[in-house]
């Protein structure tokens, strides 16, 4: 008796497990999950924090900006092949552009430092800009350029204006005199001034000691008011074996802080990533989604030393790459793309391991140490497609330090497309956490086949489809929008719905999904 009660037993865990596989994509029905207030939020799958389980062949997919045109050549006088850190916004009816000018002076084995500035250029709609002559700075005689920041002294205080992170302040509260704002890296002493414009064009600082002096600093620093908690927060560079003695050790990693005032800065935190090997990161270029600000969308630099091989050998300007190596080997054999990740903390983020901008085909510029730095950070623009809705704009870095300039490339992709979850014909299904929302209406970002598309059902927390909103209620939408509104046979109010707990079940077929919206 006792053994055909373990058989029992047995059976009856296998019977359990074979149920709980075949439906995978129910098995959350009869966990506790916590139920997540969205309200009327964008809520985008460029992480998991929405997705309770994905069933069939669905999976989230990572996507890839498209290269288009150059957006700006670095050729002037002031300016070079080391010209790059990039800050870039849209400012009511113009755009803003913000860039460390530099030429890369080298001798037969060190890299030498001449002047760097930072410069200023804008553009009507993000795609030509122009560089207006400010008539700020002299340069060689003339005060005819786009100097905005010098390398020196500034306002009484020593600062490396070629290490430039410019931002609009978004803090409801901000005074006119200090609307635009900078960190500036300090030249003779460590750490990052905090500079401030009530033009965006004539500065000064906000402090005469630096604000922030915990870390390396080699890179592009920067900071922003982040509109959900309402608090400035920075991220700069920093290494992990780095001591006070010597900063510059171990893995080049990021360091964040918070500040209510721009000056005194605390919680400080090293970031933390899911899933993600240590890596070398250059810049980080996080920045609240314009869309989402709950979201903090970043995209570092990833740089990696390949050394010597056949194809290093093989790649582009193999003679420039081994005279670059002359002064230092990893000059010639490092290469540099960059990722994507998302963090809703600001500290833990969710970092794609695979490449979101690569390289590219092989061509004079690109496949080198310091290309694709994305500048900091996306705007909207139009789409050159008459018709087509707006679509984001982000800018790359390509031709450095490989002549007297190099070049910033414009790249698209759909808003909102960072990541979408994608199912082939054979289909696929994304099962949410439980949830409740503000507003009567659903909205899809969604893209998909003339002979696919999406169907919709709405559940109770318990995974029980809801009367009226089920999966047959729903009939397949099919096309490609940014904004779709989802209707059910009796209608597409959710009213009955608002303030209750929820789940979502979307079943694709050859079909992307980027982001839902309640409003």
């Amino acid at each position: 008796m006792k053994k055909l009660s373990i058989r029992l037993v047995l059976f009856s865990t296998i019977l359990l497990c074979l149920i709980s596989t075949s439906f995978s994509c129910r098995k959350s029905v009869i966990v506790d999950d916590p139920v997540l207030n969205i309200g009327s939020r964008l809520e985008l799958f460029i992480d998991d924090y929405m997705i309770d389980n994905l069933g069939g062949k669905a999976e989230t997919r990572l996507h890839h900006p498209v290269v288009k045109e150059l957006a700006i050549i670095h050729d002037k006088p002031w300016e070079g092949s080391g010209s790059g850190y990039h800050s870039i916004f849209k400012d009511g009816n113009i755009y803003r552009m913000y860039y460390k000018a530099w030429q890369i002076m080298t001798s037969e084995t060190k890299t030498l430092t001449p002047s760097i500035f930072c410069c200023y250029a804008e553009s009507n709609d993000g795609i030509s800009w122009v560089k207006p002559e400010l008539g700020l700075y002299e340069f060689q005689g003339s005060k005819d350029n786009n100097i905005v920041f010098i390398r020196g002294m500034m306002g009484g205080v020593d600062a490396d204006g070629g290490h430039p992170a410019v931002f609009k302040d978004d803090n409801p509260d901000v005074s006119p005199d200090v609307l635009y704002k900078a960190i500036i890296r300090a030249t003779k002493t460590r750490g990052l001034f905090a500079f401030k414009s009530p033009d965006g064009i004539h500065w000064t600082p906000m402090s005469q000691e630096p604000i922030i002096t915990d870390g390396a600093f080699d890179s592009q620093n920067l900071a922003f008011w982040d509109v959900e908690p309402g608090e400035y927060r920075a991220y700069w560079r920093y290494f992990d074996e780095g001591t006070e003695a010597n900063p510059y050790q171990g893995i080049r990693g990021i360091r964040t802080a918070k500040s209510k005032d721009f000056i005194n800065w605390y919680d400080q935190a090293d970031l933390i990533y899911v899933d993600s090997p240590k890596e070398q990161l250059y810049t980080n270029q996080i920045k609240p989604y314009y869309r989402a600000p709950h979201l903090l969308i970043g995209f570092p630099t990833r740089y990696i030393d390949r050394g010597w091989s056949e194809s290093m050998e093989a790649l582009p300007e193999r003679q420039h790459r081994e005279w670059r190596s002359g002064i230092s080997e990893r000059y010639g054999t490092a290469l540099t793309e960059s990722l994507l990740m998302v963090s809703r903390d600001g500290v833990t983020f969710k970092r794609w391991n695979e490449a979101f901008l690569r390289p590219g085909i092989e061509r004079v510029g690109t496949w080198n140490y310091g290309q694709q730095y994305i500048a900091w950070s996306v705007v909207e623009t139009k789409s050159a497609l008459d018709g087509a809705p707006n679509e984001l704009s982000l800018y790359a870095l390509e031709n450095y330090w490989t002549g007297t300039s190099n070049d910033l490339r414009r790249y698209t992709m759909r808003i909102d497309g960072f990541v979408s979850v994608n199912a082939p014909m054979s289909g696929g299904e994304l099962l949410t956490k439980p949830l409740t929302f503000t507003g009567n209406k659903l909205f899809l970002n969604f893209s998909s086949s003339a002979a696919g598309g999406i169907q919709i059902e709405i559940q109770d927390k318990n995974g029980k489809p809801l009367p009226g909103f089920t999966l047959e209620d729903s009939p397949p939408l099919f096309g490609d929008s940014i904004e779709r509104i989802v209707t059910w046979k009796d209608g597409k109010d959710l009213s009955s719905l608002e303030g209750k707990t929820i789940r979502l079940r979307f079943v694709l077929k050859d079909a992307d999904l980027f982001s839902f919206q309640f409003k």
